[in-house]
């Protein structure tokens, strides 16, 4: 019970920080592709790739802080289910390149963004 509260707890400040970050992004881009969540996944990723790195190599959180901001505030602050949503969205409405680049950019630049996290922690001997 005690994980669950503090998965929730984790998730209700990143669907916040998601809410906010995305819509300023979103909102300074003044496109119809959907910048705000893919800034969210990739410095999502970019952050879980960090934050792993440093658990798996410096055991920096216990198994309660781990729930806390991987399950909880990453898990609430990517938005892979939004992800999947705009693109729909995007191919509903036959904007396929738009659509296309938004998969993959999301997962490219997702995957690199974890590799740079993770090498980053690694780099500077955290």
């Amino acid at each position: 019970m005690t994980e669950m509260l503090v998965a929730g707890a984790g998730g209700f400040v990143g669907a916040i920080l998601r809410y906010w970050v995305s819509g300023i992004v979103q909102r300074w881009s003044g496109s119809m592709f959907p910048f705000g969540t893919l800034t969210v996944n990739v410095l999502g990723c970019l952050l879980m790739g960090a934050v792993m790195a440093l658990v798996e190599y410096r055991q920096l959180l216990g198994p309660h802080s781990r729930i806390l901001v991987t399950i909880g505030m990453l898990g609430g602050f990517t938005t892979f289910s939004t992800f999947g949503y705009e693109t729909f969205m995007l191919l509903r409405d036959n904007e396929l390149a738009m659509a296309l680049a938004n998969v993959g950019l999301s997962v490219a630049v997702g995957t690199a963004a974890v590799m740079l996290g993770w090498f980053a922690v690694r780099a500077v001997g955290i």
